[in-house]
């Protein structure tokens, strides 16, 4: 039993790994793909959800700035142990990308409904489109780096 323990530490902590990577691309594709396209500013949606589960209040545009990144690498990070949490069930590769966008989405989508974060329901299709593909390039992003480099069953 303690092995099976380790192993799902191990491929949570590692998920969670790739999951800081993940975010590294779709902050990348974010600022050089899809901003660009859409001509959409900055979000600040990961701050507000910080700001609404915990006492921080940022002074300034810097500390929201950095309240915003903490948030979105931490978030990340979230989504990134799911991703492991499905490696443990055996999946890889789309099926675990599947799996682990569908949850994770559907938990993200609920999380700022119930928080009074956000009304889905008032998104436009362009709305939709572009939350559901910087997340999506996220999940993939995260599954690539987990299985390439960090799945401790990979064999190069």
């Amino acid at each position: 039993m303690k092995d099976a323990g380790t192993h799902v530490t191990t491929l949570v902590g590692r998920g969670a790994v790739a999951g800081l990577g993940g975010s590294v691309v779709m902050t990348a594709f974010q600022k050089l793909i899809e901003m660009p396209i859409t001509e959409r500013g900055d979000s600040y949606a990961p701050a507000k959800l910080a700001q609404k589960l915990l006492p921080v209040h940022p002074k300034d545009d810097t500390a929201r700035w950095r309240l915003n990144y903490a948030t979105h690498f931490t978030l990340g990070a979230y989504w990134g142990a799911a991703y492991g949490v499905a490696a443990y069930a055996g999946l890889r590769g789309l099926r675990a990308i599947a799996a682990t966008f569908a949850a994770i989405y559907t938990n993200d989508v609920l999380m700022v409904t119930v928080l009074g974060l956000s009304k889905p329901w008032t998104w436009s299709r362009q709305d939709w489109t572009i939350d559901i593909v910087d997340k999506f390039v996220q999940v993939a992003a995260t599954g690539t780096i987990f299985d390439r480099f960090l799945d401790p069953t990979h064999r190069s």
